[in-house]
């Protein structure tokens, strides 16, 4: 085991927290107070070729691995600018077009992602389904050579910002079992029968939430995605990277709320001395940082398996739960520190708060975790 971090590793660091480092917090948190897209940073990593480190070379990607995704999504939340999108779009989205995608589709969308130009967000959540795909009511059926589409989607992020949804339906059911066949598909989100309303959330985010309506919505077969009626091995292929990146961003937020914390804390004097000075002060972010520390390692040994072809299930799991467990903490910590001036617009601190808050119910809730490791992990029965 070599703990060194490769010169690219670090160099891919350094320019990647350079580009977002030119926008932090300043830009970051006005934009998550009024729910505006951060597109202007992420024009700029796309320009820069960061949106598609793990996309394929020959579709315009850097041709990297999920490692290197996560990268970049730590640095720029470390920066000031953590990005839901990265998670959606360039892991999620991302790489099951890659993987299971035509070449006709890949020519199209890929390069497109990879520049910045085009987004591609994801469709999965149902208010009757929760964790349980199985329980899907969006339904696609077959109608000579195209599909027709019903259904609705709830808590879907940046539909606003992107060119088309990765829809997870339900195509059918197991005759043996009885469980939903899943599929994929492209949805252009101008396509005729295809609503999307805002729902409102409290959370300071720059990522909106819609709601989907698909009122026999029709596609042709070329929107499918992989093998119809496979989707269900394909979205767990795809929600590992989610769950990869969204450690990284969570172990980026961290970072960035520690730093800012421990800054405060040298140089605001009570008493005449530095508050950090006592440990009332300096145990929590002094523990905080201990956590994010380890949800790093168990978020670079995760993205590592997963790039090498190995089960990542139990580590991406893992890994999330830890990372989310830790910016929570941090965040809380840096608000604690800053004491009345946490709540302070002038410090930008509760839209971090909001979304390390975010990361801890999606895209899985710690509780499905606890319930992936009780079993998976030590053989315990099944508890739900």
């Amino acid at each position: 085991m070599d703990f060194q971090e490769a010169a690219e590793h670090r160099d891919l660091r350094d320019t990647v927290r350079a580009i977002a480092g030119k926008f932090g917090p300043d830009y970051y948190v006005p934009r998550a107070e009024a729910g505006e897209p951060t597109a202007e940073l992420w024009a700029e990593l796309g320009r820069n070729g960061f949106l598609g480190i793990n996309l394929p070379e020959e579709y315009g990607g850097g041709g990297a691995g999920l490692a290197e995704l996560a990268m970049v999504c730590e640095e720029t939340a470390a920066a000031g600018c953590p990005l839901l999108l990265l998670m959606v779009s360039a892991a999620i989205s991302g790489e099951m077009i890659s993987d299971y995608g035509t070449t006709e589709q890949k020519q199209h969308w890929l390069p497109r992602m990879a520049s910045g130009e085009a987004k591609v967000v994801f469709g999965i959540t149902e208010p009757d389904a929760g964790s349980n795909t199985h329980r899907l009511s969006t339904v696609a059926v077959r109608d000579g050579d195209d599909f027709v589409l019903n259904g609705t989607k709830h808590y879907i992020s940046g539909v606003d910002e992107a060119e088309a949804v990765l829809l997870v339906t339900r195509t059918g059911r197991d005759e043996t079992t009885g469980r939903a066949r899943l599929s994929l598909f492209l949805v252009p989100t101008d396509t005729p029968g295809f609503v999307a309303t805002r729902l409102p959330v409290s959370a300071k985010l720059p990522e909106k939430q819609f709601v989907l309506h698909f009122d026999d919505l029709r596609l042709p077969a070329s929107a499918l995605i992989g093998e119809e009626g496979n989707g269900f091995h394909q979205v767990f292929h795809g929600l590992n990277p989610e769950r990869i990146t969204g450690a990284a961003v969570c172990v980026g937020i961290a970072r960035h709320v520690l730093g800012q914390a421990a800054d405060y804390a040298s140089t605001r004097a009570v008493w005449d001395v530095p508050i950090g000075q006592h440990q009332g002060i300096a145990h929590p972010l002094a523990k905080a940082k201990i956590e994010t520390d380890l949800a790093a390692l168990m978020t670079a040994k995760a993205a590592w398996q997963h790039d090498h072809g190995e089960p990542a299930g139990e580590a991406a799991n893992v890994a999330k739960y830890a990372a989310a467990e830790a910016a929570a903490a941090a965040v809380d910590a840096a608000i604690q520190t800053h004491g009345g001036n946490g709540f302070a617009t002038e410090y930008g601190l509760l839209p971090y708060w909001g979304i390390a808050r975010l990361l801890q119910v999606a895209p899985v809730s710690r509780e499905m975790v606890l319930n992936y490791v009780s079993q998976h992990s030590l053989g315990l029965p099944r508890s739900y």
